[in-house]
């Protein structure tokens, strides 16, 4: 395989598609980072690209000589369920035009409510709110033109986001500016459930390592995370770190807060199960079978602080 055909091409420009193609480059490949800009700065040896991959036309123009095309695009949450097919379909007539493997971002949503079991790959996709239903359906798409020999498709699935970078999760702007300033802190649900995050750059990590390895497509795979704390847990070690009790706010049911407006909470109330039942996820599979281990949660509160103050300072 020549070098220029070890291009990975990275839809999304977000804080998953950044750490990722920095990861791709880090480890030698040539990297296109996508999105419909195309601007703003590029980790060396990046190549940033604009492109609307929710057209044919674009996605196509985007793929254009890939190998590997890793899919972590994602829209605002309001537009989800009917912009995420689109793009899909974009996607996936691209990447089988051109040959390419396809490494796509995935969530949690298709198994809806657990009631706290914990998350392997064989759980089952229970999910009843539009936004999983909407995944579920997406995945069995992917896999069913992995199986049809259309495409090869790997699915790697992520908790919540935590880690530099990482502005809208519930581990993200909401906690983290007001950790350092005094401000409110935000407690979603209850706060003595365990709930796992995955840092961003474990997930940039999982989806570079099953880019590079063939032998695991056609399935799904959860990305390396930490095992699951409580979130009182999460926040008492933000405490010790600024070095001053946190005044907690407990959200304990979907309303706006700080950056989560109206539009963002009204449709994230379906999915505010996810703060009501215990977050578990088990991503043994992946760090056996590829020598994977997940930063641990200590390290990754370090460095999201480290990165949130380096923010602050800045403005």
């Amino acid at each position: 395989m020549t070098a220029a055909r070890d291009l990975q091409v990275v839809l999304g420009a977000g804080p998953a598609g950044t750490a990722l193609a920095a990861e791709l480059a880090r480890r030698g490949h040539p990297v296109r980072l996508v999105d419909r800009s195309g601007g703003g700065s590029a980790p060396d040896g990046v190549q940033r690209f604009a492109a609307d991959v929710s057209t044919a036309d674009g996605a196509r123009t985007a793929v254009e000589g890939a190998a590997v095309v890793h899919h972590c695009v994602n829209v605002g949450y309001h537009l989800q369920v009917e912009v995420m097919p689109r793009i899909q379909r974009a996607v996936l007539a691209a990447v089988e035009a051109v040959g390419a493997r396809l490494v796509v971002l995935d969530t949690l949503y298709p198994y809806g409510e657990t009631h706290g079991a914990v998350m392997t790959e064989d759980t089952p996709w229970n999910a009843t709110t539009r936004k999983g239903r909407m995944r579920a359906e997406l995945d069995a798409r992917y896999l069913a033109a992995h199986a049809e020999g259309r495409v090869r498709v790997v699915l790697g699935r992520s908790a919540d986001f935590v880690g530099p970078g990482v502005l809208n999760s519930t581990l993200g702007g909401a906690v983290f500016p007001a950790a350092l300033s005094g401000g409110e802190v935000p407690a979603f649900g209850d706060m003595d459930l365990p709930h796992s995050y995955t840092y961003i750059g474990d997930v940039a990590a999982g989806l570079a390592t099953l880019g590079e390895n063939p032998d695991g497509d056609g399935r799904v795979w959860h990305l390396p995370t930490a095992p699951a704390v409580t979130t009182r847990a999460i926040l008492a070690l933000v405490e010790e770190r600024v070095g001053r009790p946190l005044t907690l706010t407990v959200v304990s049911e979907p309303k706006a807060f700080g950056p989560f407006d109206e539009v963002f909470m009204a449709e994230y109330a379906e999915m505010f199960y996810q703060h009501t039942e215990a977050q578990i996820v088990d991503s043994s599979a992946i760090e056996k079978a590829y020598g994977l281990t997940p930063n641990p949660l200590p390290a990754t509160i370090d460095a999201t602080l480290a990165w949130y103050g380096e923010l602050s300072a800045a403005h």
